[in-house]
This record gives C-alpha cells, structure tokens and sequence, in this order.
C-alpha cells in the first residue's frame, strides 16, 4: 500500500475552503425557527409528490397497460420521492469571498457621505441624492 502523501498547510487549508461547506439560511426569524422550517419544507416536499403520485395513480384505469406498469414501478421504487433541498449551500471559499467582496463594497461610505453632505451644505441645498457604489443613499437636512 503507497504511502498518503503530506500536504503542505497551504495545501490543506485550500482543501479545506473547498469542501467544508455553509448551512442555508432560511430566512427564518431565528435560529428556533430554522430548526421548525427545515422539517416543515421536507414534509411538504413528501405532500407534493404524494399528492403528484396519487393524483397519477387515479388515472392508471386510463392508461395503456404498458405506462401503467411503468408508473406503478416508478412509485414503487420511490421515484421522485424526497427532492427536498439540502440544508448545505455554498461552499466556505465562496462564503469567504463573498464576504470579503461586501466588506470592500462598504469601505470608505460613511467618508464618502460626509464629504457629499458638506458639499450640498456649500451650495446651499436642503439635501441630497446620490449613489454610493450603485445602491441609493440619501440624505437630508435642513438649510442653515
């Protein structure tokens, strides 16, 4: 039996990033919730093909022997049954970068705003409106 090559840490952390991977985020309100809506989402997910499978086996006096056969082998394999959608998403590396990408998108904003309101204040105006990286930003207040 070969030996296990040895990685270097550089190696193993690069590893690392690519297979660990980040829970979905529900949305739900807190982390109570999500523990209640990822059972709730599979279940409706096993009601929905339930319901696809009992809604084609009220057709199968319809059917031609054939296709009835093959939907009844279909159902009883289990097949298309639990497509309900894994609770992990993205993978660390792209969690990491895609928080890295929105700590570079905020950086220097509140600079930016001050220096945008003492340019309104100079030219006199009640306030203003401009985009800060794309996203909306306003500000207003009032004159002196």
């Amino acid at each position: 039996m070969p030996l296990k090559r040895r990685r270097s840490p550089a190696e193993k952390k690069a590893l690392s990033y690519a297979k660990d991977r980040r829970p979905i985020n529900l949305g739900a309100g807190s982390d109570k919730a999500k523990r209640k809506a990822r059972p709730l989402g599979k279940a409706m997910d096993k009601r929905r093909v339930r319901r696809s499978h009992s809604q084609s086996l009220s057709q199968l006096e319809k059917m031609n022997e054939t296709d009835a056969n093959l939907l009844e082998n279909a159902i009883s394999n289990g097949i298309g049954f639990g497509n309900a959608p894994s609770k992990w998403g993205e993978s660390l590396a792209d969690h990491i970068e895609r928080q890295a990408d929105r700590a570079e998108r905020r950086t220097g904003r509140k600079q930016w705003s001050k220096k945008m309101r003492a340019k309104a204040k100079e030219q006199g105006a009640s306030g203003y409106m401009a985009s800060w990286r794309g996203s909306e930003v306003s500000s207003f207040f009032k004159p002196l």
